[in-house]
């Protein structure tokens, strides 16, 4: 697929290594806000994917661990 789809970001979350879910977003916050939630909730990692230039791109790996420590460092 080379066209855009109409829901560019893709949150893939695990744990344990486990695929969990891949859900689909439309903008890099909702992306976001569903990797802070769902990080929140159970899952270990979220990998998000953002499609650009016809193909899928890796764009960052979040941890519950690094949740966890920013909102930590934010209640200080």
């Amino acid at each position: 697929m080379t066209e855009k789809p109409r829901k560019p970001w893709r949150v893939i979350l695990a744990q344990r290594g486990v695929q969990l879910a891949e859900i689909e977003h439309s903008s890099e916050k909702k992306a976001f806000e569903h990797v802070r939630t769902a990080l929140g909730a159970g899952a270990d990692t979220a990998k998000v994917m953002q499609w650009e230039g016809g193909r899928w791109w890796h764009f960052e790996t979040v941890t519950a661990d690094e949740i966890r420590a920013a909102q930590a460092a934010t209640e200080k």
